[in-house]
């Protein structure tokens, strides 16, 4: 958790951008059963995290512009905390989180028509299915029990203020992303000393969390990928259940969470320690495609810029090695290369993996601003049953670094984990 002091301001800030006579309601996360009387590990809502600091579940927060912030959460219970953990409670609300008023969950209804009587809008995250069915049931509580029309002029999405504030990372949050960065690579490198051949792919994933945990982390950011051979052509896989063959690449795709902040890392390896000449040749060309994208990285360059330096460089790549056709122009614009790599170069960075945060406004692509963290990760994917010349087959490789912008250019918060095949070769001879 941060000083309690990093929280009012973002609740102050997010209310100085409300409209008068508004209320913002955030909800937090609730527990989700994963079978019988067995829950999922608990994660909070990254909105209501980033307000609050507080990681409890069944909690709502209710700020807006003149009103005092209100959290209401679970009551002390004795009897269920010996089962599920100790609660904060309503009482340590103010003292230990920062909020100037705390209530039982169980009052919300009763708080929140009385709040009624001077709003004429309510905001809310609508993508938040969790807030919107809080507002929707009280608004029609009031509505029924009062008999008339609701008295809301509208509601309003928060989220356009709220990831807004969230796009742009402080000092605090830059310091967290920095060691989330740290660990996740401390993982990666431990996977390139420990892999084998004839070790299965979750067997691997498992040395990379076990190196999370030890470090200081108390979670992963996303399941950890391990696709060794054509299983790396899958952009998503999290079977892991094959062993890692002698001879392929094996693309491992993990990060850790720190303080709810998510690394991003994927580094592409030989199992065996030595690349092929084949994985060579495709593996540079994604490195380059890499650097000319991190170069791209500036403030002031449109979003887009850096995966259209990327696009061009793997285009004129798979052209030269007679892959696709040209010319390069033509092959960019028919999209000849989309067999081979499909997605975008990289993702917003924060509390979630793929962050909030708007990429176009007006329908034109925002500019590289200081301050935001995006991930970098060009990559190809030429399947067993691919067109590719046949040596090619059966390869995938994805290269991912997180870069935060500054005024000074891209810094690569993810570099403590080698990418140039020199120096992976060298770390797994050991």
């Amino acid at each position: 958790m941060f000083p309690l002091h990093v929280y009012k301001n973002r609740r102050d800030r997010l209310k100085g951008m409300m409209p008068e006579n508004s209320l913002a309601l955030i909800s937090a996360a609730h527990e989700t059963i994963r079978n019988r009387d067995s829950g999922y590990p608990f994660r909070q809502s990254s909105d209501f995290w980033y307000l609050t600091g507080f990681t409890e579940p069944d909690a709502v927060l209710i700020i807006g512009p003149g009103h005092p912030d209100r959290l209401f959460v679970r009551p002390k219970n004795t009897d269920q905390e010996v089962w599920t953990g100790r609660r904060l409670g309503p009482d340590r609300v103010n003292t230990d989180l920062g909020i100037d008023e705390g209530y039982p969950i169980d009052d919300l209804n009763s708080e929140f028509t009385t709040l009624l009587a001077d709003i004429t809008s309510i905001e809310y995250p609508f993508y938040c299915n969790n807030s919107a069915g809080i507002v929707d049931r009280l608004v029609k509580a009031e509505e029924t029990k009062s008999r008339q029309e609701n008295r809301l002029s509208h509601r309003a999405d928060l989220s356009r203020f709220l990831h807004q504030a969230r796009l742009f990372k402080s000092k605090d949050e830059i310091d967290v992303m920095r060691e989330a960065g740290r660990i996740s690579a401390l993982g990666h490198v431990a996977a390139m000393q420990a892999c084998q051949p004839g070790m299965t792919e979750d067997q691997l994933a498992s040395i990379i969390e076990h190196t999370f945990r030890m470090e200081g982390s108390p979670a992963t950011a996303y399941q950890t990928i391990v696709g060794g051979g054509d299983n790396a052509c899958i952009l998503h896989y999290i079977n892991r259940a094959d062993k890692l063959d002698s001879g392929d690449l094996v693309l491992v795709d993990a990060g850790c969470e720190v303080k709810g902040y998510a690394g991003d890392i994927t580094r592409t390896f030989p199992v065996n320690g030595s690349f092929t000449e084949a994985q060579a040749v495709l593996y540079d060309l994604v490195l380059r495609a890499q650097a000319d994208a991190i170069d791209a990285m500036v403030v002031g360059n449109s979003i887009k810029s850096f995966h259209e330096a990327a696009l061009r460089r793997l285009t004129e790549g798979l052209i030269d090695l007679n892959i696709i056709e040209g010319p390069l122009e033509v092959a960019i614009e028919e999209k000849r290369y989309a067999a081979y790599y499909m997605h975008g170069t990289g993702h917003f960075l924060g509390l979630d993996v793929h962050d909030v945060g708007m990429y176009e406004i007006d329908s034109e692509p925002v500019e590289f601003s200081e301050g935001m963290v995006v991930t970098c990760e060009p990559g190809l994917y030429l399947k067993k049953r691919s067109d590719a010349p046949t040596r090619y087959r059966g390869i995938g490789i994805r290269i991912e670094d997180d870069v935060l912008i500054t005024q000074q250019g891209p810094e690569v918060l993810t570099e403590d984990v080698p990418k140039e095949r020199s120096e992976i070769e060298a770390l797994m001879r050991g």
